[in-house]
Order: structure tokens, then sequence, then C-alpha cells
């Protein structure tokens, strides 16, 4: 030990200076470690790495274990949040069992839906980015014999990739206050994570039981819609898929950003692996439409669960507009997070028409009633379109009811009209 600063650096005081930061060769370690124990065929992500790195980010920062008291909290908050939302609302019950997480649970539980998501675009990414190690520096005849290296390449583009799901995750978990917030069903369980609600809170002159029923309203009524509406889940993951199908990668933005990177460098290995652009895909038109399909059905989501919300929480939650304010301007413009997972995957999970379908669908409850508002959920081709929110009162009118009685007179007149001419009819003549 020395009394003069600084000399912790000095080799003759660390011999272990010369090798650099101990913890970042600690971590670089450890992120080879967990890529070679990937098994075979697991896929294009190592999961158990990309878990193990998002944990360590929440845990890093704090992430206590929820306490008894909370969890009956939040349980006794869902529950009476789904009791006020039975009066507005015509979809049944979809809080089964109500929970309480702690970031890391969060992680956890929603791993599964994650990985769907994450696996076609990773794919996609990861047999880009291995031909691309793969060849560099090599002379054209040397790739041909280079089969075993591209394997491992892959394994290597598979850990960047990985590394970069774990950040987002770890970065996502220290923002969201339940499964929702991001408008895909990320679990089946309703929860709510106390240390996200106290989060929200920061800043609010609001009391917290209040806070807590809010955000507990918005958690049960998403999830009536993914509990009773049996097509949107797919229709949700669906668009994503399609939008996997049609990524491409910069390949020469790729070689850029590689050149030149020494792997036996711990601080340029780290640097790389959290370089967000390394992965960023093109955008194409597929994707554009398939995006423009996505952001389309999360506003219609979030616009219907506002709309809910705001009926249930009337004469009962005095701060419910301050509130709701807040989380639109929370879902419109993104966080951190949210801008390092569209980062890593190309998508932006928002609902940029948020307001627009609010008002659609309180257009529909003022004409159709709530019966004939959530009616519309009934079936895909029944929901409102990109155009629909730009004329809702035109899809509140909808096209005039079918009567077959008028197609046949429409057909009869038709005939009628060719026999007069000669047209159409063959009279033997």
């Amino acid at each position: 030990m020395t009394d003069f600063p600084g000399r912790e650096n000095d080799p003759d005081e660390n011999p272990f200076a010369m090798f650099g930061n101990p913890e970042q060769i600690a971590a670089a370690m450890r992120q080879f470690a967990d890529m070679l124990s990937a098994p075979q065929g697991s896929g294009p992500v190592n999961w158990d790495m990309a878990k193990n790195i998002a944990r360590h980010a929440v845990v890093a920062e704090g992430d206590p274990s929820v306490m008894e008291g909370e969890r009956r909290q939040i349980a006794d908050a869902l529950n009476l949040a789904d009791l006020w939302l039975n009066e507005v609302t015509a979809l049944p019950s979809g809080v089964g069992s109500p929970q309480a997480w702690s970031r890391s649970e969060w992680i956890e539980k929603t791993v599964p839906v994650w990985r769907q998501l994450c696996d076609p675009i990773a794919e996609r990414m990861v047999e880009t980015m291995g031909g691309t190690l793969g060849a560099a520096g090599l002379p054209a005849e040397a790739q041909a014999m280079a089969g075993p290296l591209m394997g491992m390449m892959k394994q290597m583009g598979g850990m960047m990739v990985g590394q970069q799901i774990g950040q987002a995750l770890g970065s996502l978990a220290r923002e969201v206050v339940g499964s929702t917030d991001i408008g895909l069903p990320l679990s089946g369980d309703a929860a709510l994570l106390p240390g996200g609600i106290a989060a929200f809170s920061q800043g609010l002159e609001t009391p917290a039981e209040e806070i807590r029923l809010y955000l507990a309203l918005r958690e049960a009524a998403h999830h009536r819609l993914f509990q009773h509406v049996p097509w949107l889940r797919g229709h949700l993951l669906g668009a994503v898929e399609e939008y996997a199908r049609g990524i491409t990668v910069d390949v020469s933005a790729l070689e850029e950003q590689l050149r030149g990177l020494d792997l036996n460098s711990p601080e340029q290995l780290q640097q790389a692996l959290s370089g967000g652009n390394l992965l960023k895909p093109e955008e194409t038109e597929r994707q554009k439409a398939a995006l423009s399909r996505l952001e389309t059905t999360l506003a219609l989501v979030e616009g219907w669960v506002g709309t809910v919300v705001e009926a249930a929480a009337a004469g009962k939650l005095p701060s419910a507009a301050a509130l709701g304010e807040t989380v639109r301007r929370r879902r419109a413009t993104g966080g951190p997070a949210e801008q390092t997972f569209a980062t890593l995957v190309g998508l932006e999970l928002r609902p940029r028409r948020l307001r627009d379908a609010a008002v659609l669908w309180r257009a529909l409850e003022t004409g159709r009633g709530v019966d004939g508002r959530d009616a519309v959920w009934n079936h895909p081709d029944l929901m409102p379109t990109a155009a629909d929110l730009d004329d809702p009162e035109r899809f509140v009118r909808g096209e005039p009811d079918f009567d077959l009685s008028d197609l046949e007179a429409s057909l009869r007149d038709s005939g009628d009209d060719e026999d007069d001419t000669g047209g159409a009819r063959d009279d033997g003549a």
C-alpha cells in the first residue's frame, strides 16, 4: 500500500497494472467464457449471457428484493383497479394472479418474449457479422479453407449481439413500471415493479397511493386486451417478425467499424461490443411498411387503454389527468433505454399517433356505446387503419349495412336492361 496518490498504477506497486484495467479484463474474459459455453444450435444469441449482463446492470445500481408489504400493496392496487375497469369496458378481467417484481425478476420473466422478438433479427445480423469478421484480412484462397474460423466468428457475432441485448434489457429494466410499458405482451401475468414506480414518482407531487393505483389501472387494462383479444398477441409479434424478414445489414459500414479492431485488447473489445451503431440495420421499404402497421396497432392499444383508464379513474383519482399526460409524454418520446433498444433492433416501439387513436376510441364510444367500441377488437379486419386515424368520424359512421335483397333487385334490373337491348338474352332468333 502507498500513501502517495496515483502510485496504485505504478508497476512497482501494482505488478498487474501493465495489463490494463483489471475490471475490463475480467469483464472481457467473462464474455468470452459465456460465448464458448453456449451450446451448439442454441440460436443466434447466447441468452444466458444476455440475462447475466442485464442482471448485472440492474444490480450494480441497486435492485432490492420486493418486501412482503410491497407485494400486498401491488396486489391490492391491481385487484382494485380491475374492479374499477369492470364499470367501463365490456372486456372481462385479465388479472389472474397479480404480482410484484424486482427489476431482476422483470428480466427473467420477460426474456422468453424478448427472445421471440430478437432472434429473427439477431440471426441475420450474426450471419452478416460472422462473414464480415471471418473475411477480414484473409486472402481469397484462405477463406475457402476457413470453415472452423467462420464458425468461431459467428459465435463472436452472437456474443456481440448478446452483449447489446443484455445492455438494452438492463437499461429498460431500470425504467419500466410493469409488464406492459412498451405496449407488447411481455408476460401473461399482470405485474408492477415497486422500484419502477418509485423512479416514476420522482418529482411528482402526487400521493404514492394514487400513482400506484393509476399505474395498476394501465397494467390491468393492457392485460384485458392481451388475455381476451386472441389475435392481438400474434398480430403485434408478427409485425416485428415481418420487419425482421426484411432486414439487411450495411456490410460496408460494419467493415469500417471492425477495421483495425485488436481482439487482444480488452479496452477496444469492450468499446466495440458496447457500440450501438455497430448493429444498426438499414431501413427498407418492407421494413417501413411493417413498422407502420406495428405503430398503428401500438397506438390503438395505447389509445384504448388511455380511454378506459381515464373513464375508470374519473371521480376516484384527482390526479388522473396529470398522470395520464405524464405517461403520454413518456410513451411518445421514449427514454434512453427505448432509444438503446431501437438502435439494437431498428424498432422504435412507440405509439406515435397515440392522441389520434384516443380520439377515435372516444368517438366510437359516443357513437356506439361501450359494447360497440370494444366489439371492434373481435377481429383484426374490424380494426381501424392509419387512414382511419386521420378521419375518426368516417370510421365511426362505417359502411351501410349490406342488404342481400338490394343485390337481388340490382341483378334483376341489370337483366331487364340487357333484355331490352337484346344484348344478353337468347330467344332462339
